[in-house]
């Protein structure tokens, strides 16, 4: 792969000169001052801004688009964040980026290149690109809004229509370097599962509701049953979040159980630095955090996140208008 990995997160880091590229190119989606993330024609200028791309970048993300690899992750370093220019670390919940900013661009570029934009109105706003942030009085909060540990999860693994990759990336790290962003993937886990837990976790016996940070009327209706894990034997996805995942039988509780130590034994702990973008793979990944002491400063821990659809299409009838948000 191109460059060499500068941190123990990132799988490799881009040339001097890429991301000199990603930042012009970046900064040209921004020149007017009007532009807003979550307009179609801004959205529109930023998918044609993935074809100028550094080739380098566009090819690692065009592969792993094809086969996200044994962990269904890509940590990418030397993104340009802006750094100089960045505001305080935002401290409110549900705290959202709406107007054109380098770091906003990169995101959108990006997820234009995996396949479409996608959000969740009954989460963040509906915004296209999220804060991820600790908020004063929610450190106890099982979300991105806390600090506390965050435990393994599919993003979105109750709604019909999840993102097929979730894209991250750290514009400030937090103080003490001690925040690790934790990922398990199924190819990891699967061998390590017994045939008994194999079989109970393809089978319908589990409930799975929205995630705290939905709200409490998120989806409109109630859960029905679904598996754990669905499609290729060898190979499946991964519907599951170890807080809102409820078994319904003996051999599903076992079964969740046994997965949990199975992501647990398998797992890495990514130390993000800002300008790394991380992808991961929703499909056959899971995520989490470990806990972190965030000091309301200004200079907390700060990603940003935006969701993507391989195939919007789906989700059509999800989607007034035809935009990116997901209205149910």
């Amino acid at each position: 792969m191109p460059g060499t990995t500068q941190n123990t997160a990132a799988d490799w880091t881009l040339e001097q000169a890429d991301t000199d590229a990603c930042e012009r190119l970046a900064r040209a989606l921004c020149a007017d001052g009007r532009g807003r993330v979550d307009d179609p024609e801004w959205v529109d200028r930023a998918r044609d801004g993935w074809d100028e791309l550094p080739l380098p970048l566009r090819r690692a993300l065009r592969r792993f688009r094809r086969y996200s690899g044994p962990h269904g992750t890509l940590v990418i370093g030397g993104l340009p964040v802006d750094g100089a220019s960045l505001p305080p670390t935002p401290a409110v919940p549900g705290s959202v980026q709406r107007r054109a900013t380098v770091p906003a661009a990169l995101l959108t570029m990006v997820a234009c290149g995996l396949g479409e934009p996608l959000a969740y109105r009954a989460e963040k706003s509906g915004a296209l690109v999220q804060d991820v942030v600790p908020v004063p009085g929610q450190e106890s909060f099982h979300g991105n809004a806390g600090s506390v540990p965050l435990s393994f999860h599919s993003e979105n693994g109750f709604h019909p229509h999840p993102p097929d990759y979730v894209v991250f990336l750290c514009l400030r790290a937090d103080h003490d370097g001690i925040a690790g962003m934790r990922v398990a993937g199924i190819r990891q886990a699967l061998p390590l599962l017994t045939p008994a837990s194999r079989e109970a976790l393809f089978a319908p016996e589990f409930l799975t509701a929205p995630p705290p940070s939905f709200g409490t009327d998120a989806s409109g209706a109630e859960p029905e049953p679904t598996p754990v894990l669905s499609g290729a034997a060898e190979d499946p996805d991964i519907r599951m979040a170890q807080l809102v995942t409820t078994p319904l039988t003996p051999r599903a509780a076992a079964a969740l159980a046994e997965f949990g130590r199975a992501c647990e034994a398998s797992a890495r702990s990514l130390r993000l630095t800002p300008g790394d973008l991380v992808v991961i793979d929703n499909r056959v990944t899971v995520h989490g955090r470990t806990a972190f002491r965030p000091r309301y400063d200004g200079a907390d821990r700060w990603l940003q996140r935006t969701y993507v659809t391989t195939d919007l299409r789906r989700s059509r009838d999800h989607r007034p208008d035809d935009g990116h948000v997901l209205a149910r």
